[in-house]
């Protein structure tokens, strides 16, 4: 019996551990999808993106379309006969005649634990509203967004100090174990799908840069998550004498301040200390336009915001 055929559609980082795996395991990863080149760095010259890069390394064949609304580019992905598509962060819509083109249908590896957090941003989500845990959900695909039934979860706890940007490495580290645990059920046929309970699903809104800016007068717990999963895009912000300073790390502490929302009520090598509608927030890294992120300690080298009100 010949190896099953595998189309593989991922674009950025987090798509290519789960793509190694597929390669390093030996399995027949017979072209990938992935989103056109885009323009990258001062001279906007095309530039491939990383799951493209692995591919051309590996020697995979890859198809990049605009999209599928063109029936040719449909029955180009027919007459590779796959019998799966694994998608990963593909960034394109799916049509249902492509969905139904390989015989055991499309898998997607989704950043959450469904029906928790469907759609463009779960992990920033995750963290911005405090969970505890989140994970990956191995899915069959189907038209709705991310309603697909689930054929495997696997739950990790969201760390006191996660950023947005650590949890996403550590999923797509566990979206590639993930797969590589359920793809052989899938492909026999021996894991059955379980629904999705509509009731618990939360929708994960695409980040928008204007979510960025703080609010002082929120609890400094809030704000802390807030710092965290915006790291390192969009990265929280807010307004230090007439410039954006943008908010890399930061604490929250318990003790009150005596003082309006934002103001700077003390500082040190620790870090600088805000008022805010519930608690201090310190502030442990920052930046300003045109200069390098530091820490507090080296920014206070050269400036003294004790008294300013931020925002």
């Amino acid at each position: 019996m010949s190896a099953p055929r595998i189309l593989f559609a991922g674009t950025p980082d987090f798509s290519v551990p789960p793509l190694r795996a597929l390669l390093d395991a030996g399995h027949r990863v017979v072209a990938v999808y992935t989103q056109p080149d885009r323009p990258a760095g001062r001279g906007r010259k095309l530039t491939p993106g990383p799951v493209k890069q692995l591919a051309l390394e590996r020697g995979v064949p890859v198809r990049q379309p605009k999209n599928f609304r063109d029936p040719a580019e449909v029955e180009a992905l027919r007459r590779l006969q796959p019998d799966l598509m694994v998608v990963v962060a593909y960034g394109l819509i799916l049509p249902r005649a492509v969905l139904e083109a390989p015989a055991r249908g499309c898998i997607n590896i989704h950043a959450s634990l469904l029906p928790r957090w469907r759609g463009a941003a779960p992990i920033q989500r995750a963290v911005l509203a405090g969970d505890r845990e989140t994970g990956i959900t191995i899915m069959e695909m189907e038209e709705g967004l991310d309603t697909g039934p689930m054929l495997l979860k696997k739950a990790i706890p969201i760390a006191a100090d996660e950023t947005g940007g650590s949890l996403h490495d550590r999923l797509s580290l566990l979206g590639a174990e993930a797969l590589m645990e359920a793809l052989p059920g899938i492909l026999d046929g021996s894991l059955r799908a379980e629904p999705q309970d509509d009731s618990l699903a939360c929708y994960a809104h695409k980040l928008e840069k204007s979510e960025a800016v703080i609010d002082w007068s929120r609890p400094a717990l809030e704000l802390d998550r807030q710092v965290r999963a915006f790291n390192p895009w969009p990265v929280a912000q807010t307004r230090y004498r007439d410039q954006v300073l943008r908010l890399w790390q930061s604490q929250p502490l318990e003790q009150a301040a005596d003082a309006a929302p934002g103001t700077v009520v003390a500082t040190g090598r620790e870090g600088i200390d805000v008022a805010t509608g519930d608690g201090l927030l310190r502030i442990r890294q920052l930046q300003l336009p045109g200069k390098k992120a530091v820490e507090a300690g080296a920014f206070l080298n050269a400036h003294d915001p004790l008294g300013v009100v931020l925002g």
